[in-house]
């Protein structure tokens, strides 16, 4: 052999060691994988992550929801009122759960909470990452997520779900933990996802209809609420979408068919006219109040009906007047500048004071 081949032998080796090497990590990998996904009789094993937060700690994991369903248990206070602290499960909550998983998106990617148990036998291999325990059903109280937990086992799909387990606390420490994540975490308001759900693809027919709708009154100088509704937000002095959208549902039968233009403007009309009431009992901010505005929109047909009969369906402000300005002159001037919360105590109220002017009579030959 030549000496100019020579140094190519220890090249060619050490490509070989490397591949050698490499389908050696790639095996010690595909081990692992196994060892960390590995459910013997009785027991499961799974790769998590140890985390540090301030005096806790806890594994982060990922779980087949099937196994959640057969591990994981609550304690509602009405059921224990000594050690106890969670709601009563919600079967309906559940229910819809389920069903979201197996006929919607079926993405749930929220953690649940977990607290392992003196049953779990929890074991953590640090240097696999590997986290086992036993196939218990008390193993692990869960401290949030128990309706998603719920909905796991009454869905027939499985799929695979983050994981937080504590370990080693005490049950003042799962209380505390519980209080903390119920209080500190604030909803997105009811609001917002409304404002956002044609964003979303998400909407209906009726919301969309019920979305023009006040964005018409929203944004047009000439409605009787410029200035007076909040889209996205719940704010003080300002009618939100939640709170116009439920007004609009108890009259949604009156307006079936109609374009939100013609609602603008029939709607509009009444409360200019409501607006004209409270103004002369000078009560016209009290407009924005939720449960006076939901319950003068509730009176809508009944008022709208009287108004067709007179006018042959002339819908104007004037029209409407002649029936809301008796009425206002017959409404105690406390359920206006006082309307309480009750909607239906209210409704009432108003539907009497309506009704106690009307009268019928014949005109008598002379």
């Amino acid at each position: 052999m030549s000496s100019e081949m020579r140094p190519q032998a220890p090249r060619v080796l050490t490509t070989r060691k490397l591949v050698l090497r490499s389908r050696v990590r790639q095996s010690d990998d595909t081990a692992e994988t196994d060892l960390a996904e590995r459910e013997q009789e009785g027991r499961a094993s799974y790769t998590a992550s140890l985390i540090t937060q301030g005096k806790h700690r806890f594994y982060t994991l990922s779980m087949p929801s099937d196994m959640l369903a057969q591990t994981c248990m609550v304690e509602p206070r009405n059921e224990d009122p000594e050690l106890g602290f969670q709601r009563s499960l919600d079967r309906k909550r559940a229910e819809d759960i389920a069903n979201y998983i197996d006929n919607g998106p079926g993405t749930i990617p929220s953690s649940i909470v977990l607290s392992a148990q003196e049953d779990a036998g929890l074991q953590y291999v640090r240097p696999n990452r590997t986290l086992s325990f036993n196939k218990h059903p008390r193993s692990f109280l869960i401290l949030d997520g128990q309706h998603r937990v719920y909905g796991f086992r009454l869905a027939t799909s499985k799929l695979r779900v983050p994981v937080i387990i504590y370990n080693g606390l005490s049950r003042t420490e799962e209380c505390r933990i519980f209080i903390d994540i119920n209080t500190k975490q604030r909803p997105v308001p009811n609001e917002l996802l409304l404002d956002i759900k044609r964003l979303a693809d998400n909407e209906t027919n009726v919301d969309a209809l019920f979305r023009n709708v006040f964005d018409l009154f929203e944004k047009e100088p000439s409605s009787p609420l410029y200035g007076l509704l909040s889209a996205s937000e719940r704010r003080k002095d300002k009618i939100s979408r939640v709170t116009f959208n439920a007004a609009m549902k108890t009259i949604y039968d009156s307006f079936s068919g109609t374009e939100p233009s013609y609602i603008f403007e029939v709607l509009g009309s009444y409360i200019h006219a409501c607006v004209a009431g409270l103004r002369a009992n000078s009560d016209e901010a009290k407009i924005t109040n939720p449960t006076l505005f939901r319950a003068l929109i509730l009176l809508f047909p009944t008022i709208a009906e009287r108004v067709s009969d007179r006018h042959s369906g002339e819908f104007s402000v004037a029209n409407f007047n002649e029936v809301t300005e008796p009425f206002f002159s017959r409404v105690k001037k406390g359920d206006l500048s006082k309307p309480g919360a009750s909607l239906h105590s209210l409704h009432d109220t108003f539907r009497k004071a309506l009704h106690s002017g009307f009268t019928i009579g014949r005109v008598r030959n002379a």
